[in-house]
């Protein structure tokens, strides 16, 4: 027969109820302390899947966009056009981040240190093209650059972002040179300068 635990505070065997208290206790803890243990066991692998994960999957910066090729494009425009479209001078450092022919336009946009610089030639341009593509708004003045007029236009607010233009024409052409908010205003200065013979050239040719 099996010995009686004594209860060494009792000076007793224990009871059937307490020999069945105590192993119920001791299971109790057993249970509390494997779940503890358990939970400790499953954040250590999770911490670790994610090491894993974030340290072995290949990483990288995104590739670069490439700069637009406008002299490639302006040769697309011209096809399209049936005469020669302008393509601006502009500083080395400013990027030409897009360089397209669509819907009768040939537009392009160049990103100097600040903001943007668009330029746009409208195709056999309908009237009133300009004052849509400004949100109708009237040219606030006129300005003289390289013997070349443009009408000035400081839009009291912004369209597409833009909120100062120049726009000439090139006999049923059109062309608008469009700063963002940003942009220095020297810029459209800058652009306008550089289409100077060429805006000439192409008014005697449409003639």
């Amino acid at each position: 027969m099996a010995r009686q635990r004594i209860v060494a505070e009792l000076g007793r065997p224990e009871t059937p109820a307490e020999t069945a208290a105590r192993k119920a206790a001791a299971s109790q803890r057993y249970r509390s302390s494997k779940t503890f243990r358990n939970l400790i066991a499953a954040l250590i692998v999770c911490v670790g899947i994610m090491a894993v994960v974030y340290l072995g999957v290949p990483r990288g910066t995104p590739a670069d966009v490439p700069e637009a090729d406008v002299a490639a494009s302006a040769a697309q425009a011209e096809k399209v056009a049936g005469h020669g479209v302008v393509i601006p001078d502009v500083p080395d450092a400013w990027r030409a981040n897009s360089a397209l022919v669509e819907g009768g336009e040939w537009r392009i946009v160049y990103a100097p240190a600040r903001g943007y610089v668009e330029v746009t030639q409208s195709f056999s341009a309908p009237d009133g093209w300009v004052s849509r593509e400004l949100g109708g708004f009237a040219p606030t003045g006129t300005t003289t650059i390289d013997a070349v007029d443009w009408d000035v236009y400081e839009l009291p607010s912004p369209v597409q972002q833009i909120d100062y233009a120049l726009a000439t024409t090139i006999g049923s052409d059109t062309v608008i040179i469009g700063l963002s908010e940003s942009t220095d205003r020297s810029a459209a200065a800058t652009v306008a300068e550089s289409l100077g013979d060429q805006i000439r050239t192409l008014r005697e040719e449409a003639r």
